[in-house]
């Protein structure tokens, strides 16, 4: 017959094993099961072996190595050289095979001339007064249309997202109204305020004002109950849950549609310009065209290519500054 195992056997075996490990050193050490090399540790923070990798409970509390993955939370490190390399080559092969096309007469050299030309006259552009006022005219409809449609979808999304009700209510709309392009709202705009700036913030403030709002009430859904039935229970009031558990909760997702939304809006600031006729690099673009200045229409369109990779970085930059708390930021393992 099988003998059965004494009640409080199997704590003194972990015990025994716990004490042989800590005693063990150099190869000896290596012996000693998957998950169970941590020196030292109590039994209530020994690591699980059958843990995921890397995870916590693999870990251990006090994030020692073990035998089966790393332990640490390491923090997220900056792009390394190799990654900016391969950005640098992706580049440069785009601009190789620009300019080989209208070389080698795969296209017509007058309609895209090659890119080195552009690029000339690009840096051309920077000399030129006239060049930065579009640019600031792009930059003034898009940090305009931003502040508006951030601050109201933000606002919207925390007060619809806090009541059952108003999630309800609004969800149809939400839904119907949410897939229209803004392109669509071109000749509204038109006829509403005509060809300024106010016809390029209608279509900018549409287009982002969802990407936040969506972004913000899966944010205030995503809010942990424990800890919200946690701060009615210490008295806390609909004021204070808002601003110490439903909006850092919220900030990762707003943040995600604040730098979505940022590219939308330089989309639809130069759409507006390029078929409205509102001041800016979109107008630039749409006279180069019109009048047959190619090569000038070209280096624009690179202007803005450079504008929309700054906006991106800045963004970024931003957003990892205010959510350096956060376990995306903070936590986050580069392979």
């Amino acid at each position: 017959m099988t003998e059965k195992p004494s009640p409080g056997g199997e704590e003194q075996d972990v015990h025994r094993l716990h004490r042989l490990e800590s005693s063990a050193s150099g190869r000896e050490a290596d012996r000693y099961p998957a998950g169970y090399k941590s020196a030292g540790l109590d039994i209530s923070t020994r690591p699980d072996p059958g843990a995921p990798f890397g995870s916590v409970a693999q870990a251990g509390a006090t994030g020692r190595k073990t035998a089966t993955g790393p332990a640490r939370a390491v923090r997220r490190k900056r792009r390394g050289w190799k990654s900016r390399l391969l950005g640098a080559v992706g580049i440069l092969g785009f601009l190789v095979i620009w300019e080989l096309m209208p070389i080698l007469g795969i296209v017509n050299a007058r309609f895209m001339p090659p890119a080195s030309e552009a690029i000339v006259d690009l840096f051309r552009n920077f000399g030129l007064t006239l060049f930065w006022v579009a640019v600031w005219d792009t930059l003034k409809a898009w940090l305009i249309g931003m502040l508006i449609a951030v601050s109201a979808a933000a606002i919207l999304g925390f007060i619809i997202g806090s009541s059952p009700f108003l999630k309800k209510f609004t969800n149809s709309t939400i839904e119907f109204m949410r897939p229209v392009p803004s392109v669509a709202l071109i000749p509204l705009a038109v006829l509403l305020l005509g060809i300024g700036i106010e016809s390029a913030l209608l279509l900018i403030v549409y287009a982002c004002f969802w990407q936040v709002l969506i972004q913000v009430l899966y944010g205030v859904a995503d809010v942990d109950t424990v800890a919200m039935n946690t701060a009615r229970s210490y008295g806390l009031g609909p004021i204070a849950r808002l601003r110490y558990v439903v909006f850092p909760t919220a900030l990762p997702y707003l943040m995600t549609g604040v730098r979505l939304a940022a590219a939308v809006a330089l989309i639809l600031a130069i759409t507006a310009q390029l078929i409205i006729g509102s001041p800016g690099l979109g107008a630039e673009i749409a006279k180069a065209q019109s009048g047959g200045a190619y090569v000038s229409m070209y280096s624009l369109v690179l202007a803005t290519g450079i504008l929309g990779v700054l906006i991106n970085l800045v963004m970024r930059v931003v957003e990892r500054q205010l959510l350096s708390w956060h376990t995306s930021v903070r936590s986050e393992v580069v392979n």
